[in-house]
């Protein structure tokens, strides 16, 4: 038997970059309550966080 290459659903936006981060414990606890308060996974949580960042950009 012959295993695909490809795993997982099809998508239209794919998560081709990958980030390791080191947290404090205080922005570990706000990371886990944000986490359970909207039910999202960790990845989820920082892309948001990441984007709300656009507005801080200076052109």
């Amino acid at each position: 038997m012959r295993l695909s290459t490809r795993t997982g659903r099809p998508t239209d936006n794919p998560k081709n970059n990958k980030i390791t981060v080191r947290l404090d414990d205080e922005a570990t606890e706000i990371l886990k309550a944000y986490c359970e308060q909207e039910n999202v996974e960790k990845g989820e949580a920082t892309r948001r966080g990441i984007k709300k960042l656009r507005s801080e950009i200076k052109k």
